[in-house]
Protein backbone atom coordinates (compact mmCIF):
# COMPACT_ATOMS: atom_id res chain seq x y z
CA UNK A 1 0.00 0.00 0.00
CA UNK A 2 0.84 3.93 -0.96
CA UNK A 3 0.34 6.27 1.63
CA UNK A 4 -1.71 9.44 0.15
CA UNK A 5 0.60 12.72 1.63
CA UNK A 6 -1.20 15.30 3.42
CA UNK A 7 -1.39 17.50 0.27
CA UNK A 8 -2.80 14.46 -1.79
CA UNK A 9 -5.47 13.38 0.90
CA UNK A 10 -6.70 17.31 0.73
CA UNK A 11 -8.18 17.53 -2.78
CA UNK A 12 -10.31 14.16 -1.32
CA UNK A 13 -11.61 15.96 1.48
CA UNK A 14 -12.09 18.95 0.24
CA UNK A 15 -13.92 17.15 -2.91
CA UNK A 16 -17.46 18.10 -2.93
CA UNK A 17 -20.40 17.41 -5.61
CA UNK A 18 -19.69 21.37 -6.18
CA UNK A 19 -16.41 21.07 -6.44
CA UNK A 20 -15.01 17.98 -8.14
CA UNK A 21 -11.22 17.51 -7.72
CA UNK A 22 -10.23 16.22 -11.36
CA UNK A 23 -8.18 17.96 -14.07
CA UNK A 24 -7.74 16.78 -17.36
CA UNK A 25 -7.01 17.85 -21.09
CA UNK A 26 -8.95 17.98 -24.27
CA UNK A 27 -6.79 16.73 -28.02
CA UNK A 28 -8.34 17.42 -30.91
CA UNK A 29 -6.60 14.19 -33.35
CA UNK A 30 -6.14 14.18 -36.93
CA UNK A 31 -6.27 10.62 -38.16
CA UNK A 32 -4.23 8.90 -40.61
CA UNK A 33 -4.78 9.13 -44.49
CA UNK A 34 -6.98 7.37 -45.48
CA UNK A 35 -8.30 5.51 -42.11
CA UNK A 36 -10.97 2.97 -42.03
CA UNK A 37 -10.88 1.58 -38.80
CA UNK A 38 -12.92 2.11 -35.19
CA UNK A 39 -10.95 4.48 -33.82
CA UNK A 40 -12.62 3.25 -30.26
CA UNK A 41 -11.70 -0.18 -30.22
CA UNK A 42 -7.94 0.66 -31.45
CA UNK A 43 -7.72 3.42 -28.99
CA UNK A 44 -8.82 0.78 -26.27
CA UNK A 45 -6.46 -1.48 -27.46
CA UNK A 46 -3.12 1.16 -27.34
CA UNK A 47 -4.01 2.19 -24.11
CA UNK A 48 -4.51 -1.77 -22.88
CA UNK A 49 -1.46 -2.03 -23.78
CA UNK A 50 0.26 0.83 -22.37
CA UNK A 51 -1.63 0.79 -18.59
CA UNK A 52 1.04 -0.88 -16.72
CA UNK A 53 3.24 1.87 -17.64
CA UNK A 54 1.53 4.45 -15.08
CA UNK A 55 0.56 3.21 -12.16
CA UNK A 56 -1.81 5.60 -11.35
CA UNK A 57 -4.28 3.60 -14.36
CA UNK A 58 -3.94 0.52 -12.37
CA UNK A 59 -4.00 2.13 -8.47
CA UNK A 60 -7.48 2.68 -6.13
CA UNK A 61 -8.02 3.84 -2.75
CA UNK A 62 -8.46 1.90 0.43
CA UNK A 63 -10.10 4.03 2.94
CA UNK A 64 -9.22 3.39 6.92
CA UNK A 65 -11.70 2.20 9.52
CA UNK A 66 -13.94 4.82 10.15
CA UNK A 67 -11.96 7.78 8.10
CA UNK A 68 -9.82 7.99 11.18
CA UNK A 69 -6.97 8.82 8.69
CA UNK A 70 -5.70 9.23 5.36
CA UNK A 71 -6.44 6.40 3.03
CA UNK A 72 -3.81 4.62 1.19
CA UNK A 73 -3.63 3.26 -2.58
CA UNK A 74 -3.87 -0.39 -3.26
CA UNK A 75 -3.16 -1.94 -6.70
CA UNK A 76 -7.08 -3.33 -8.31
CA UNK A 77 -6.30 -6.47 -9.64
CA UNK A 78 -9.58 -6.65 -11.42
CA UNK A 79 -9.72 -3.14 -13.67
CA UNK A 80 -12.46 -2.89 -15.89
CA UNK A 81 -11.22 -0.79 -18.99
CA UNK A 82 -14.76 -0.64 -20.34
CA UNK A 83 -15.89 1.38 -17.56
CA UNK A 84 -12.64 3.60 -17.97
CA UNK A 85 -12.56 4.23 -21.71
CA UNK A 86 -15.46 5.52 -22.94
CA UNK A 87 -17.34 6.21 -26.80
CA UNK A 88 -19.24 9.66 -26.90
CA UNK A 89 -21.03 10.71 -30.63
CA UNK A 90 -21.38 14.48 -30.45
CA UNK A 91 -24.31 15.64 -31.14
CA UNK A 92 -24.78 17.61 -34.49
CA UNK A 93 -23.38 20.36 -35.70
CA UNK A 94 -20.38 18.55 -34.31
CA UNK A 95 -19.04 22.52 -34.12
CA UNK A 96 -16.04 22.88 -31.49
CA UNK A 97 -18.38 24.98 -29.53
CA UNK A 98 -20.57 22.32 -29.14
CA UNK A 99 -17.01 19.67 -28.35
CA UNK A 100 -15.86 22.85 -25.65
CA UNK A 101 -19.97 22.28 -24.25
CA UNK A 102 -19.59 18.52 -23.87
CA UNK A 103 -16.42 18.52 -21.95
CA UNK A 104 -18.15 20.66 -19.50
CA UNK A 105 -20.62 18.29 -18.89
CA UNK A 106 -18.06 15.60 -18.70
CA UNK A 107 -16.39 17.46 -16.70
CA UNK A 108 -19.30 17.99 -13.81
CA UNK A 109 -19.19 14.68 -12.59
CA UNK A 110 -17.71 13.12 -9.59
CA UNK A 111 -15.95 10.25 -10.30
CA UNK A 112 -16.24 6.40 -8.80
CA UNK A 113 -14.23 5.99 -5.61
CA UNK A 114 -14.51 2.86 -5.75
CA UNK A 115 -12.22 2.22 -8.82
CA UNK A 116 -9.06 4.00 -9.84
CA UNK A 117 -9.62 7.60 -10.49
CA UNK A 118 -9.04 8.38 -14.25
CA UNK A 119 -11.49 8.62 -17.09
CA UNK A 120 -10.67 8.85 -20.87
CA UNK A 121 -13.13 9.42 -23.54
CA UNK A 122 -13.34 9.13 -27.35
CA UNK A 123 -15.17 11.56 -29.20
CA UNK A 124 -16.31 11.41 -32.63
CA UNK A 125 -19.05 13.17 -34.68
CA UNK A 126 -16.95 16.42 -35.05
CA UNK A 127 -17.71 18.13 -38.64
CA UNK A 128 -14.68 17.92 -39.42
CA UNK A 129 -14.36 14.38 -39.54
CA UNK A 130 -11.11 14.77 -36.65
CA UNK A 131 -11.31 12.70 -33.19
CA UNK A 132 -11.54 14.15 -29.88
CA UNK A 133 -9.70 12.90 -27.02
CA UNK A 134 -10.51 14.16 -23.60
CA UNK A 135 -9.49 12.42 -20.31
CA UNK A 136 -9.61 13.28 -16.35
CA UNK A 137 -7.33 12.14 -13.16
CA UNK A 138 -8.73 13.09 -9.62
CA UNK A 139 -5.89 15.49 -8.49
CA UNK A 140 -5.44 13.53 -5.20
CA UNK A 141 -3.16 11.60 -7.58
CA UNK A 142 -1.70 14.08 -10.14
CA UNK A 143 -0.24 17.45 -10.61
CA UNK A 144 0.82 19.60 -13.42
CA UNK A 145 4.40 18.14 -13.97
CA UNK A 146 3.14 14.87 -13.10
CA UNK A 147 0.49 15.23 -16.22
CA UNK A 148 3.16 15.88 -18.22
CA UNK A 149 5.15 12.85 -17.13
CA UNK A 150 2.25 10.35 -17.27
CA UNK A 151 1.59 12.45 -21.21
CA UNK A 152 4.79 11.02 -22.34
CA UNK A 153 3.71 8.02 -21.51
CA UNK A 154 -0.04 7.66 -22.56
CA UNK A 155 1.35 9.53 -26.19
CA UNK A 156 3.66 8.50 -28.47
CA UNK A 157 6.56 10.61 -30.15
CA UNK A 158 6.12 8.46 -33.56
CA UNK A 159 2.54 7.11 -35.26
CA UNK A 160 4.01 4.14 -35.18
CA UNK A 161 5.53 2.96 -31.75
CA UNK A 162 7.68 -0.08 -30.77
CA UNK A 163 5.28 -2.67 -28.91
CA UNK A 164 5.42 -2.00 -25.76
CA UNK A 165 7.00 -5.00 -23.54
CA UNK A 166 4.06 -6.69 -21.52
CA UNK A 167 3.68 -6.93 -17.87
CA UNK A 168 4.90 -9.52 -15.70
CA UNK A 169 2.28 -11.34 -13.79
CA UNK A 170 1.18 -10.43 -10.29
CA UNK A 171 -0.60 -12.71 -7.42
CA UNK A 172 -3.61 -11.44 -7.07
CA UNK A 173 -5.16 -10.30 -4.10
CA UNK A 174 -8.44 -8.15 -2.83
CA UNK A 175 -7.00 -5.41 -1.22
CA UNK A 176 -10.88 -4.16 -0.85
CA UNK A 177 -10.98 -7.07 1.96
CA UNK A 178 -7.40 -5.41 4.20
CA UNK A 179 -7.97 -5.67 7.65
CA UNK A 180 -9.11 -3.10 10.24
CA UNK A 181 -5.63 -4.54 11.70
CA UNK A 182 -3.22 -3.81 9.09
CA UNK A 183 -5.03 -0.37 8.08
CA UNK A 184 -4.95 0.87 11.75
CA UNK A 185 -1.23 -0.14 11.93
CA UNK A 186 -0.18 1.28 8.79
CA UNK A 187 -1.91 4.70 9.62
CA UNK A 188 -0.35 4.61 12.71
CA UNK A 189 3.11 3.78 11.42
CA UNK A 190 2.86 6.55 9.11
CA UNK A 191 1.83 9.10 11.62
CA UNK A 192 4.78 8.60 13.50
CA UNK A 193 6.89 9.06 10.64
CA UNK A 194 5.27 12.32 9.37
CA UNK A 195 4.83 13.43 13.57
CA UNK A 196 8.84 13.18 13.29
CA UNK A 197 9.48 14.35 10.17
CA UNK A 198 7.52 17.84 11.55
CA UNK A 199 9.61 17.54 14.75
CA UNK A 200 12.92 17.86 12.37
CA UNK A 201 11.65 20.69 10.35
CA UNK A 202 10.28 22.78 13.46
CA UNK A 203 13.31 25.53 13.27
CA UNK A 204 13.20 25.86 9.69
CA UNK A 205 9.18 26.34 9.78
CA UNK A 206 9.13 29.14 12.35
CA UNK A 207 11.96 31.19 11.02
CA UNK A 208 9.98 30.83 7.89
CA UNK A 209 6.72 31.61 8.96
CA UNK A 210 8.37 34.67 10.53
CA UNK A 211 9.72 36.41 7.48
CA UNK A 212 6.15 35.61 5.97
CA UNK A 213 4.46 37.84 8.78
CA UNK A 214 6.50 40.25 9.37
CA UNK A 215 5.54 43.99 8.20
CA UNK A 216 6.48 45.07 4.69
CA UNK A 217 5.79 48.28 3.12
CA UNK A 218 3.19 48.54 0.57
CA UNK A 219 3.08 50.74 -2.61
CA UNK A 220 1.79 53.92 -0.23
CA UNK A 221 4.58 53.18 2.17
CA UNK A 222 2.43 52.36 4.46
CA UNK A 223 3.12 49.07 6.75
CA UNK A 224 0.83 46.40 6.68
CA UNK A 225 1.14 43.14 8.73
CA UNK A 226 2.29 39.81 6.06
CA UNK A 227 2.35 39.72 2.55
CA UNK A 228 -0.84 38.76 1.62
CA UNK A 229 -2.47 41.73 -1.04
CA UNK A 230 -5.72 42.76 -0.73
CA UNK A 231 -8.00 41.06 -3.70
CA UNK A 232 -10.76 42.94 -4.76
CA UNK A 233 -14.63 42.09 -4.83
CA UNK A 234 -15.69 40.66 -8.47
CA UNK A 235 -18.66 38.32 -9.87
CA UNK A 236 -16.14 35.90 -9.80
CA UNK A 237 -15.74 35.51 -5.73
CA UNK A 238 -19.01 33.31 -5.45
CA UNK A 239 -19.71 30.19 -4.41
CA UNK A 240 -19.88 27.74 -7.28
CA UNK A 241 -22.69 24.98 -8.50
CA UNK A 242 -21.68 21.87 -9.80
CA UNK A 243 -22.22 22.75 -13.74
CA UNK A 244 -19.46 23.44 -15.64
CA UNK A 245 -18.22 25.36 -18.47
CA UNK A 246 -15.04 25.47 -20.39
CA UNK A 247 -13.27 27.39 -23.71
CA UNK A 248 -10.12 26.79 -25.33
CA UNK A 249 -7.98 29.11 -27.80
CA UNK A 250 -4.56 28.55 -28.87
CA UNK A 251 -2.12 31.39 -30.13
CA UNK A 252 1.43 31.17 -31.26
CA UNK A 253 4.22 30.54 -28.91
CA UNK A 254 6.57 32.38 -30.81
CA UNK A 255 4.86 35.57 -30.65
CA UNK A 256 4.91 34.88 -26.69
CA UNK A 257 8.17 34.33 -26.94
CA UNK A 258 8.71 38.11 -28.87
CA UNK A 259 6.50 39.76 -26.08
CA UNK A 260 9.10 38.30 -23.55
CA UNK A 261 12.42 38.69 -24.91
CA UNK A 262 11.43 42.21 -26.10
CA UNK A 263 10.33 43.41 -22.66
CA UNK A 264 12.68 41.24 -20.64
CA UNK A 265 10.29 39.27 -19.03
CA UNK A 266 9.46 35.44 -18.59
CA UNK A 267 6.80 33.60 -20.53
CA UNK A 268 4.58 33.30 -17.39
CA UNK A 269 4.40 37.25 -16.76
CA UNK A 270 3.45 37.47 -20.60
CA UNK A 271 0.50 34.62 -19.74
CA UNK A 272 -0.32 36.85 -16.64
CA UNK A 273 -0.40 39.85 -18.27
CA UNK A 274 -2.50 38.59 -21.13
CA UNK A 275 -5.16 37.20 -18.49
CA UNK A 276 -5.29 40.37 -16.97
CA UNK A 277 -6.22 42.25 -19.71
CA UNK A 278 -8.79 39.73 -20.87
CA UNK A 279 -10.08 39.56 -17.54
CA UNK A 280 -9.81 43.55 -17.40
CA UNK A 281 -11.92 43.57 -20.62
CA UNK A 282 -14.47 41.42 -19.50
CA UNK A 283 -15.32 43.03 -16.39
CA UNK A 284 -15.88 46.18 -17.49
CA UNK A 285 -18.42 44.87 -19.54
CA UNK A 286 -20.22 44.02 -16.18
CA UNK A 287 -19.52 47.28 -15.32
CA UNK A 288 -17.15 46.30 -12.80
CA UNK A 289 -14.15 48.31 -12.95
CA UNK A 290 -11.99 47.72 -9.47
CA UNK A 291 -9.49 50.15 -7.99
CA UNK A 292 -7.55 47.16 -6.62
CA UNK A 293 -5.51 45.49 -8.84
CA UNK A 294 -7.01 42.03 -9.61
CA UNK A 295 -5.08 38.96 -7.67
CA UNK A 296 -4.38 35.35 -9.23
CA UNK A 297 -3.28 33.01 -7.37
CA UNK A 298 -0.24 30.61 -9.23
CA UNK A 299 0.76 27.12 -8.63
CA UNK A 300 4.94 26.92 -8.39
CA UNK A 301 6.17 22.91 -8.65
CA UNK A 302 8.30 22.20 -5.69
CA UNK A 303 9.40 18.85 -7.87
CA UNK A 304 13.03 18.07 -7.75
CA UNK A 305 14.78 18.29 -11.58
CA UNK A 306 13.82 14.70 -13.01
CA UNK A 307 11.02 13.61 -10.25
CA UNK A 308 8.52 12.25 -11.96
CA UNK A 309 6.43 10.66 -9.28
CA UNK A 310 2.26 10.86 -9.73
CA UNK A 311 1.80 12.87 -6.90
CA UNK A 312 1.17 16.37 -5.88
CA UNK A 313 4.61 18.73 -5.28
CA UNK A 314 3.45 21.96 -5.69
CA UNK A 315 3.07 25.25 -3.54
CA UNK A 316 1.20 28.45 -4.73
CA UNK A 317 2.04 32.34 -5.15
CA UNK A 318 -0.03 35.12 -5.40
CA UNK A 319 0.63 38.13 -8.11
CA UNK A 320 -0.75 41.07 -8.48
CA UNK A 321 -2.07 41.14 -12.07
CA UNK A 322 -2.04 44.75 -11.71
CA UNK A 323 -5.54 45.79 -13.60
CA UNK A 324 -5.49 48.89 -12.09
CA UNK A 325 -2.66 49.63 -14.96
CA UNK A 326 -4.16 50.72 -18.37
CA UNK A 327 -1.45 50.58 -20.49
CA UNK A 328 -0.59 47.04 -21.43
CA UNK A 329 2.82 47.35 -21.45
CA UNK A 330 3.42 48.88 -18.35
CA UNK A 331 1.20 46.33 -16.68
CA UNK A 332 3.10 43.35 -17.77
CA UNK A 333 6.79 45.19 -16.52
CA UNK A 334 3.87 45.54 -13.15
CA UNK A 335 3.46 41.99 -13.03
CA UNK A 336 6.76 40.57 -13.64
CA UNK A 337 7.73 42.53 -10.53
CA UNK A 338 4.96 41.19 -8.65
CA UNK A 339 6.15 37.72 -9.51
CA UNK A 340 10.02 38.57 -8.94
CA UNK A 341 8.64 39.31 -5.27
CA UNK A 342 6.56 36.42 -4.93
CA UNK A 343 9.45 33.69 -6.41
CA UNK A 344 11.28 35.42 -3.08
CA UNK A 345 8.82 33.78 -1.15
CA UNK A 346 8.86 30.65 -2.56
CA UNK A 347 11.83 29.84 -0.58
CA UNK A 348 10.27 30.25 3.25
CA UNK A 349 7.41 27.99 1.54
CA UNK A 350 9.86 25.63 0.11
CA UNK A 351 10.67 25.18 3.66
CA UNK A 352 6.93 24.03 5.40
CA UNK A 353 6.59 20.88 5.58
CA UNK A 354 3.41 19.51 3.31
CA UNK A 355 3.03 16.31 5.41
CA UNK A 356 1.14 16.37 8.61
CA UNK A 357 -0.48 13.14 10.80
CA UNK A 358 -3.80 12.51 9.54
CA UNK A 359 -5.59 11.27 12.40
CA UNK A 360 -9.41 12.51 12.21
CA UNK A 361 -8.68 14.97 9.05
CA UNK A 362 -10.96 12.97 6.59
CA UNK A 363 -14.27 13.97 7.88
CA UNK A 364 -13.46 16.83 9.94
CA UNK A 365 -12.08 18.12 6.50
CA UNK A 366 -14.97 16.46 4.22
CA UNK A 367 -17.45 17.91 7.01
CA UNK A 368 -15.69 21.93 6.42
CA UNK A 369 -15.58 21.67 2.63
CA UNK A 370 -19.46 20.76 2.92
CA UNK A 371 -20.43 23.62 5.32
CA UNK A 372 -18.56 26.35 3.52
CA UNK A 373 -20.37 25.61 0.63
CA UNK A 374 -23.93 25.45 1.82
CA UNK A 375 -23.11 28.77 4.06
CA UNK A 376 -21.82 30.39 1.23
CA UNK A 377 -18.40 31.63 2.80
CA UNK A 378 -16.85 32.68 -0.10
CA UNK A 379 -19.44 35.37 -0.48
CA UNK A 380 -19.12 36.59 3.02
CA UNK A 381 -15.59 36.92 3.31
CA UNK A 382 -13.47 39.37 1.62
CA UNK A 383 -11.65 37.48 -1.18
CA UNK A 384 -7.70 36.88 -0.88
CA UNK A 385 -7.31 36.06 -4.62
CA UNK A 386 -9.93 36.47 -7.51
CA UNK A 387 -8.33 33.81 -10.41
CA UNK A 388 -6.57 30.67 -10.58
CA UNK A 389 -3.82 31.06 -13.19
CA UNK A 390 -1.62 28.18 -14.10
CA UNK A 391 0.92 27.92 -16.85
CA UNK A 392 2.56 24.38 -17.29
CA UNK A 393 5.07 23.53 -19.83
CA UNK A 394 4.58 20.74 -22.41
CA UNK A 395 6.50 19.40 -25.72
CA UNK A 396 7.73 21.46 -28.59
CA UNK A 397 6.89 18.24 -30.64
CA UNK A 398 4.03 16.15 -32.21
CA UNK A 399 2.46 13.97 -30.13
CA UNK A 400 0.58 10.74 -31.13
CA UNK A 401 -1.90 8.77 -29.55
CA UNK A 402 -3.12 5.13 -31.41
CA UNK A 403 -1.55 6.51 -34.45
CA UNK A 404 -3.52 9.61 -34.99
CA UNK A 405 -1.59 12.70 -34.35
CA UNK A 406 -2.33 15.01 -31.60
CA UNK A 407 -3.15 19.18 -33.16
CA UNK A 408 -3.88 20.15 -29.58
CA UNK A 409 -3.47 19.91 -26.19
CA UNK A 410 -5.91 22.25 -23.97
CA UNK A 411 -6.21 21.86 -20.11
CA UNK A 412 -8.99 21.45 -18.18
CA UNK A 413 -8.63 22.28 -14.57
CA UNK A 414 -10.61 22.66 -11.17
CA UNK A 415 -12.64 26.28 -10.51
CA UNK A 416 -13.33 26.43 -6.22
CA UNK A 417 -15.68 28.81 -3.86
CA UNK A 418 -14.48 31.85 -3.96
CA UNK A 419 -12.69 31.46 -7.35
CA UNK A 420 -15.60 30.27 -10.23
CA UNK A 421 -12.75 31.03 -12.96
CA UNK A 422 -9.32 28.71 -13.65
CA UNK A 423 -7.34 29.20 -16.23
CA UNK A 424 -4.73 26.95 -17.39
CA UNK A 425 -2.23 27.17 -20.02
CA UNK A 426 -0.06 23.90 -21.46
CA UNK A 427 2.54 24.87 -24.39
CA UNK A 428 2.63 22.60 -27.27
CA UNK A 429 4.27 21.98 -29.86
CA UNK A 430 4.75 25.75 -31.15
CA UNK A 431 1.34 26.71 -29.65
CA UNK A 432 0.05 28.34 -26.03
CA UNK A 433 -2.96 26.59 -25.84
CA UNK A 434 -5.72 28.37 -23.07
CA UNK A 435 -8.08 25.97 -21.64
CA UNK A 436 -10.62 28.12 -18.86
CA UNK A 437 -12.72 26.08 -16.72
CA UNK A 438 -15.55 27.97 -14.86
CA UNK A 439 -18.79 27.62 -13.25
CA UNK A 440 -21.22 28.02 -15.88
CA UNK A 441 -23.66 29.65 -13.54
CA UNK A 442 -20.99 32.41 -12.56
CA UNK A 443 -19.87 32.89 -16.25
CA UNK A 444 -22.51 31.53 -18.69
CA UNK A 445 -20.60 33.41 -21.61
CA UNK A 446 -17.49 32.20 -21.22
CA UNK A 447 -16.59 31.99 -24.94
CA UNK A 448 -16.81 35.89 -24.90
CA UNK A 449 -13.91 35.68 -22.20
CA UNK A 450 -11.87 33.43 -23.85
CA UNK A 451 -12.05 35.93 -27.04
CA UNK A 452 -10.92 38.54 -25.40
CA UNK A 453 -7.66 36.51 -24.56
CA UNK A 454 -6.99 36.27 -28.05
CA UNK A 455 -7.73 39.70 -28.44
CA UNK A 456 -5.56 41.02 -25.29
CA UNK A 457 -2.96 38.88 -26.83
CA UNK A 458 -3.21 40.44 -30.03
CA UNK A 459 -3.07 43.90 -28.76
CA UNK A 460 -0.33 43.63 -26.46
CA UNK A 461 1.67 41.87 -29.23
CA UNK A 462 1.16 44.83 -31.22
CA UNK A 463 1.80 47.81 -28.56
CA UNK A 464 5.44 45.73 -27.74
CA UNK A 465 6.57 45.50 -31.29
CA UNK A 466 5.62 48.86 -31.78
CA UNK A 467 7.76 49.82 -28.95
CA UNK A 468 10.53 47.30 -29.93
CA UNK A 469 13.80 48.89 -31.97
CA UNK A 470 14.13 48.26 -35.21
CA UNK A 471 16.75 45.08 -34.86
CA UNK A 472 13.74 43.30 -32.84
CA UNK A 473 10.93 44.20 -35.47
CA UNK A 474 13.03 42.91 -38.07
CA UNK A 475 13.70 39.82 -35.88
CA UNK A 476 10.57 39.15 -35.43
CA UNK A 477 9.37 39.15 -38.51
CA UNK A 478 10.59 36.12 -39.68
CA UNK A 479 9.16 34.42 -36.45
CA UNK A 480 5.69 35.70 -37.36
CA UNK A 481 5.64 34.69 -40.79
CA UNK A 482 6.26 31.27 -39.87
CA UNK A 483 3.32 30.95 -37.14
CA UNK A 484 1.92 28.16 -36.55
CA UNK A 485 -1.43 26.66 -38.38
CA UNK A 486 -3.46 27.05 -35.32
CA UNK A 487 -3.71 30.88 -35.52
CA UNK A 488 -5.48 32.57 -32.64
CA UNK A 489 -8.28 32.89 -33.65
CA UNK A 490 -9.57 30.01 -34.97
CA UNK A 491 -10.26 26.29 -33.93
CA UNK A 492 -7.34 24.54 -32.97
CA UNK A 493 -6.27 22.93 -36.12
CA UNK A 494 -3.65 22.29 -38.66
CA UNK A 495 -5.21 22.26 -42.08
CA UNK A 496 -8.01 24.61 -42.66
CA UNK A 497 -9.74 21.86 -45.08
CA UNK A 498 -10.56 19.71 -42.22
CA UNK A 499 -10.77 22.58 -39.41
CA UNK A 500 -13.83 21.90 -37.30
CA UNK A 501 -16.21 24.85 -37.01
CA UNK A 502 -14.81 27.79 -34.30
CA UNK A 503 -16.64 28.85 -31.28
CA UNK A 504 -18.62 31.95 -32.60
CA UNK A 505 -16.14 35.20 -32.64
CA UNK A 506 -17.26 37.76 -30.32
CA UNK A 507 -19.64 40.85 -32.10
CA UNK A 508 -20.95 44.16 -31.20
CA UNK A 509 -24.73 42.35 -31.34
CA UNK A 510 -23.57 39.82 -28.49
CA UNK A 511 -21.53 42.67 -26.39
CA UNK A 512 -24.66 44.95 -26.38
CA UNK A 513 -27.10 42.20 -24.82
CA UNK A 514 -24.47 42.20 -22.15
CA UNK A 515 -26.03 44.47 -19.67
CA UNK A 516 -24.95 45.81 -16.77
CA UNK A 517 -26.07 45.01 -13.38
CA UNK A 518 -28.36 46.96 -12.06
CA UNK A 519 -26.79 47.37 -8.50
CA UNK A 520 -23.63 46.30 -7.73
CA UNK A 521 -20.50 44.01 -9.70
CA UNK A 522 -21.06 41.69 -7.59
CA UNK A 523 -25.04 40.71 -8.47
CA UNK A 524 -23.49 40.74 -12.28
CA UNK A 525 -23.67 37.19 -13.13
CA UNK A 526 -27.60 36.96 -12.35
CA UNK A 527 -27.64 40.04 -14.62
CA UNK A 528 -26.18 37.81 -17.21
CA UNK A 529 -28.25 34.91 -16.45
CA UNK A 530 -31.67 37.15 -17.12
CA UNK A 531 -30.87 38.13 -20.36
Amino acid sequence: MDHLSSMDAAFLHFETPETPMHVGSLEVLELPKGYQGDFYEDAKAYLKERLHLVPAFQRKLALMPFDLANPVWVDDDDLDIDHHIRHVILPRPGSFERLEQLVGRLHSSLMDRSRPLWEIYIIEGLASGQVALYNKMHHAGIDGQAGVALAKVLFSDSPNPPPVKPPRTKPRRDHAQLGVAELAGAALRNATRQTANIVKALPKTAKSMLDMLAPVADEDGRRRLGRLQRAPVTPLNVSISNQRAFAARSVPLAEIKQISKATGTSVNDVVMAICAGALKRYLADYDCKPKEPLIAAVPVSLREPGNTDANNQVSTMLVSLRTDVDDRVERLMAIHESAQQGKKQMGNIRSLPTDFPSFGAPWMLSGLAALAGRSKLAERLPPVINVLISNVPGPQFPLYFAGAKLLTYYPVSIPAHGSALNMTVQSYNGSLEFGLTACRRALPDIADLVDDVVQEHRKLLAQVMAKAPPAAEAAAAPAAAKAPAKAPAKAPVKTSAKAPVKAPAKTAARKAVRKPPAKTAAKAPAAARAR
